[in-house]
């Protein structure tokens, strides 16, 4: 699958349709076949999927045809294709979405992660699956990093994405969620994989920033108000985040991933991996996560405690040197204190 972005001042569907007709009469000297394509007519973005022999094969067909070679092209597995895009119709090839418009190739993600500390509701998850069905989504299985599902219809992820968090919100007992909507296109200008920068980007968002909270990024922001009736995002509800925030939460969560093991590691030297003096740092780490520096650094370690916890394949005091405490006792402490239950007392609620 490619990315095309058209560098002109004129751009139509209809200058798409006569492109991929001229790449028809061509691709079976190259040994290609043209499957199906996207065209994002806003944003002058056009993405091909096709089977070849090789990327080279893929690209020769578009440039023999009309001159217009891809800025990226990247292989994607029929599993992926089904998933991401794989939705709605398609009329000569072209993509359009459930409801009869041009689909432009772009898909809301929703990233749903959850924290039971009782064990006592893990058949919300079948619920969550119930409202995801409901609105048209599709649930992407991954390992242990929560329940994530896309959507060809922002409006739809956004509902989704109250409906569910109205559910966890009416759960009484110590349970804690995280939700994050990001949209993006298939293809990066970068990147190797289908939907590369957009699966990090809600990664980054499911993972910083304070819980029972959801974010959304600045793309869905957008796209929402353009579509008529859809919900307000209030700041009551919602944490909008802007591109340069994003920016400064991917510096951040580079930094930790890079520096979580080492026991050593503290304020002063993210202060210095972020190039910022230390009011500088509190400022600009509190506006965007919620939380003050060493708080976030803390935060980030208990929370992938928790993940080690459920995979329940080394000791208590084994995760607790893996992640940088200096001691298992400190460990249990903090994390007594910020989940109001013992390590090994979360092991045994998870394992029920």
């Amino acid at each position: 699958m490619d990315i095309h972005i058209v560098d002109s001042e004129n751009f139509s569907v209809e200058d798409v349709v006569t492109a991929h007709m001229q790449d028809l009469a061509v691709q079976e000297k190259f040994g290609v076949i043209q499957i199906k394509y996207w065209v994002d007519v806003e944003n002058k973005k056009i993405f091909c999927l096709m089977e070849g022999p090789s990327k080279e094969a893929c690209n020769a067909v578009h440039l023999e045809s009309h001159g217009n070679t891809a800025c990226n092209l990247i292989e994607v597995s029929d599993d992926e294709y089904n998933l991401f895009l794989n939705i709605g119709k398609s009329k000569e090839d072209l993509a359009y979405t459930l409801s009869d418009k041009v689909d432009a190739g772009y898909r809301t993600f929703l990233l749903v992660n959850t924290i039971d500390f009782t064990g006592k509701y893990n058949h919300y998850t079948n619920r969550i699956y119930q409202i995801i069905e409901r609105y048209e989504g599709i649930n992407i299985a991954q390992a242990n990093k929560g329940i994530l599902m896309s959507f060809i219809d922002a409006k739809n992820a956004i509902i989704s994405a109250i409906t569910i968090e109205k559910l966890l919100k009416s759960i009484p007992d110590n349970y804690e969620y995280r939700l994050a909507l990001v949209t993006g296109n298939p293809v990066d200008v970068d990147g190797e994989k289908l939907f590369e920068e957009t699966k990090k980007k809600i990664n980054i968002l499911g993972r910083i920033g304070l819980n029972n909270t959801i974010y959304v990024d600045e793309i869905t922001k957008t796209i929402l108000a353009k579509i008529p009736q859809s919900p307000k995002l209030s700041s009551e509800v919602f944490t909008i985040v802007g591109l340069n925030d994003y920016s400064f939460l991917e510096k951040i969560s580079a930094v930790f991933n890079s520096n979580f093991q080492n026991p050593d590691f503290n304020l002063e030297k993210l202060n210095v991996a972020l190039g910022l003096s230390k009011a500088q740092s509190y400022r600009k780490i509190k506006s965007v996560t919620g939380f003050s520096p060493n708080q976030l650094i803390q935060e980030l370690r208990l929370q992938k405690s928790l993940r080690a916890l459920k995979n329940n394949t080394n000791t208590v005091a084994e995760i607790a040197y893996d992640l940088g405490f200096n001691s298992p006792t400190y460990f249990t402490r903090v994390f007594k204190k910020r989940f109001k239950i013992l390590p090994t007392s979360f092991i045994k609620s998870f394992a029920k």
